[in-house]
């Protein structure tokens, strides 16, 4: 006789699908994902990515985040995100804005669409040396000032890596272009940042886990993007709620130091490289637990 799986002890709201580890852009010193040019895709298939979709769909999620790398590169992109829609999702593509094909354009003017990007200075050399990539700063900037003429909602995180970086000025450039949702946030010790180092849970914001979850392009489930060596699961070879009601992901999810107060961070409102902002409405995001 066939069990069923277990119920998530938490309702998922937020799923992020990190659909390659390809990206245009290297971010030498803060990548969380360590994704670049010369990346792949990860081992799951079309197939595999709807039906974590309509999973998560099914367990209640509300929302769900596209990540990379770059998630538009991944040749599956724009079915994924249609497909979503179609399950009656709301979609955020946490895109560099770099390139923007005129279909990915239509895309994102649908009204359960938004876009989040990342942001470094309003100083073209001070962002291209950030971002590895030189034009990058005009590409970047133009697509978002872009996005705004057409309507779309995006939401711009600045990561400050320190040693005088004009982060006010940038954050003072995206008010001026109309972006209503800005946030600052201090580079996270992960990914490229961590030096070679295992990150800890306590450069971590608190809420991961809780309500949200991340697929990474091998399948594996992690807490969340940011969270990405903390796995519960695989959905390669299990259902995600199998993998979300499973005690190694209560394990896992228990092992991150959580946030007590009135005023706790709302798991949809974290992004990646933002990184894990909290609260963007406030301008300011929920820092690591090591705070």
């Amino acid at each position: 006789m066939t069990t069923a799986p277990e119920a998530p002890a938490t309702p998922l709201g937020f799923l992020a699908v990190e659909l390659t580890a390809r990206c245009q852009l290297v971010c030498p010193s803060h990548c969380y994902a360590q994704a670049g040019p010369h990346r792949g895709h990860g081992t799951m298939s079309t197939g595999d990515w709807r039906r974590v979709i309509t999973e998560a769909a099914e367990l209640g999620a509300t929302t769900v985040q596209t990540i990379g790398g770059e998630p538009s590169l991944s040749p599956d992109f724009t079915g994924l995100v249609e497909h979503a829609l179609e399950a009656g999702l709301r979609v955020r593509v946490y895109t560099n804005l770099y390139r923007v094909r005129a279909a990915h354009w239509t895309l994102y003017e649908h009204p359960r669409v938004d876009l989040a990007t990342s942001y470094y200075s309003d100083d073209a050399a001070e962002h291209d040396r950030i971002t590895g990539r030189p034009g990058s700063h005009a590409a970047t900037r133009a697509n978002i000032a872009g996005a705004v003429r057409r309507g779309i909602t995006v939401k711009v995180g600045i990561v400050d890596l320190g040693g005088g970086q004009r982060v006010e000025q940038a954050r003072a450039e995206m008010k001026a272009l109309g972006v209503h949702d800005v946030h600052v946030d201090r580079v996270r010790p992960v990914g490229n940042a961590a030096n070679a180092a295992v990150p800890t849970a306590t450069s971590l914001c608190g809420r991961c886990g809780d309500g949200r979850a991340a697929v990474l392009p091998t399948g594996e489930v992690a807490v969340c993007e940011i969270g990405r060596n903390l796995t519960g699961g695989n959905v390669k070879n299990a259902t995600l709620a199998s993998v979300l009601g499973s005690a190694r992901w209560a394990e896992t999810a228990a092992s991150v130091p959580r946030r007590t107060g009135a005023d706790p961070c709302a798991p949809s409102d974290c992004e990646p490289a933002a990184s894990d902002s909290c609260g963007p409405a406030k301008n300011d995001p929920c820092g690591p637990m090591s705070d």
